[in-house]
């Protein structure tokens, strides 16, 4: 990035207004207030079923696990054929061809790189991260950032890693991990979002799941918030992705309360809005079946991840 170029990217970023926190806060814990009618749903379980990227990130993760997970996603509730499937699949790049053997085309396949989830390696090695997944078959990657560099005040180097690693993607989306928690304030946080935006991120997600606190509801709405205002500024369409501790069906909905509220019926789709979640789905699927039966069923009644 020229001189220039990392002049405007700073100026850009200072002029954002900065984040009335109380204000946020309480939007926040108005709308994790709203309810919604047992006649919509069933159809808000079903639209968060189809926004789930159904998540396995563990160093122990096995070929089998993983295919038992992509069978899980393409049929969620196999006893249920209305029952949606999830929007995608998220592994590391090494596990990604196996979920790729079993989704076929019918599922996004996510693959986890730039040297998840610390971010922190040359960038020569994260470009290889990305072309390792792209090449596996994976058709959306989600990179992490360099919260060191951007707590720094080395926006340049940040917004230039990010600018790379979407040319590396190719057709594959490029979902860009803020990792919220690490970034320390809400003014951080529209600057990070911003700053990904601009470089080329065509979503921006909270967090690994590796850091505490991951998404939360304030940063959600905030980073909702900024896909708003981006688009009005510049035409440019953005989703959003919560990822990280979001497990009940309760704080979901909630979650949908909150785009709908922030930016309507566009952004009520899994092109535009995700969750990152692992246990997530399995409360839905017990929700979902209460709704059908009107009792809960066991915990047994759905798969364990």
């Amino acid at each position: 990035m020229t001189s220039a170029t990392s002049t405007t990217l700073h100026r850009t970023l200072s002029r954002l207004p900065g984040v009335d926190a109380v204000g946020l806060e309480a939007r926040a814990a108005a709308l994790a207030t709203r309810s919604i009618k047992t006649t919509s749903k069933q159809w808000a379980i079903d639209l968060a079923i189809s926004m789930v990227d159904l998540t396995t990130l563990e160093g122990a993760d096995t070929p089998g696990k993983v295919r038992a997970l992509s069978a899980k996603a393409l049929r969620p509730d196999p006893g249920d054929a209305s029952c949606p499937s999830v929007a995608a699949v998220c592994v590391y790049p090494d596990m990604v061809r196996d979920v790729r053997d079993v989704v076929g085309s019918s599922l996004h396949v996510a693959a986890v790189a730039t040297a998840f989830p610390s971010g922190r390696a040359a960038l020569d090695v994260k470009l290889a991260d990305t072309a390792h997944a792209v090449g596996a078959g994976a058709d959306e990657v989600d990179m992490v950032i360099d919260r060191g560099a951007f707590l720094s005040g080395d926006l340049a180097t940040v917004h230039e890693q990010i600018v790379a690693v979407r040319e590396a993607c190719g057709s594959a989306h490029l979902k860009v991990i803020l990792e919220t928690g690490e970034l320390q304030t809400y003014d951080n946080v529209r600057r990070a979002s911003w700053l990904a935006m601009d470089a080329g991120a065509d979503f921006i997600k909270t967090s690994t799941g590796k850091v505490q606190p991951a998404a939360t509801l304030p940063v959600t709405l905030l980073m909702l918030q900024a896909v708003r205002d981006y688009r009005v500024a510049t035409g440019r369409q953005v989703g959003v992705k919560p990822a990280g501790g979001i497990r009940t069906t309760k704080e979901a909905l909630s979650y949908l309360v909150a785009v709908n509220e922030t930016l309507g019926d566009d952004w009520l789709d899994p092109d535009w809005f995700r969750f990152g979640a692992s246990s997530l789905l399995n409360d839905l699927l017990l929700q979902r079946q209460k709704l059908t039966s009107g009792r809960y069923s066991g915990p047994d009644h759905v798969t364990l991840d």
